[in-house]
């Protein structure tokens, strides 16, 4: 026979404490076409405010990938859909999204790029993601002074 199945908070309890911090599938998918287009990176990056998911240290930019519902993608639109332990989630929410506005303004104020991606982007079109995080390369470049157009280089 069977055990019978845990009380409603154990079992939340347990399913909550699954939920990973890092390398998440949101995380692994872009770092898998990351490392196919040849970019390379450090993950988890403890060395900047925020820990960020990937960083491209060569260029500076940090990248986030947030999962839409703790991070609070349409945020304004979802909040009133919750309807168990209201105080708690809204509170959790809203300091996740407070913490990455901080972050954000932190990682700039050191001359960092700061790329975020939502869970839903990155595995709707991580094609997309590679494509804005290659941009941001380029323009890192160019502010820099790194491009060079035609065949005069140094």
């Amino acid at each position: 026979m069977g055990k019978s199945p845990p009380p409603a908070d154990s079992k939340r309890h347990y399913i909550m404490s699954r939920i990973k911090s890092k390398n998440t599938s949101i995380e692994l998918s872009l770092r898998k076409a990351l490392w196919r287009s040849g970019i390379k990176y450090r993950k988890n990056y403890a060395k900047l405010p925020g820990t960020p998911d990937i960083a491209i240290t060569k260029y500076q930019i940090a990248i986030f990938c947030d999962g839409d519902f703790w991070h609070g993608k349409d945020w304004k639109t979802k909040k009133p859909r919750i309807k168990s332990n209201r105080e708690y989630w809204f509170k959790k929410i809203e300091r996740n999204i407070t913490r990455d506005n901080e972050t954000n303004r932190l990682l700039r104020g050191m001359g960092w790029t700061v790329v975020r991606f939502w869970g839903t982007e990155i595995c709707g079109n991580p094609g997309n993601c590679i494509d804005n995080i290659k941009e941001a390369i380029f323009q890192n470049q160019v502010d820099a002074g790194d491009v060079w157009f035609g065949s005069d280089e140094p």
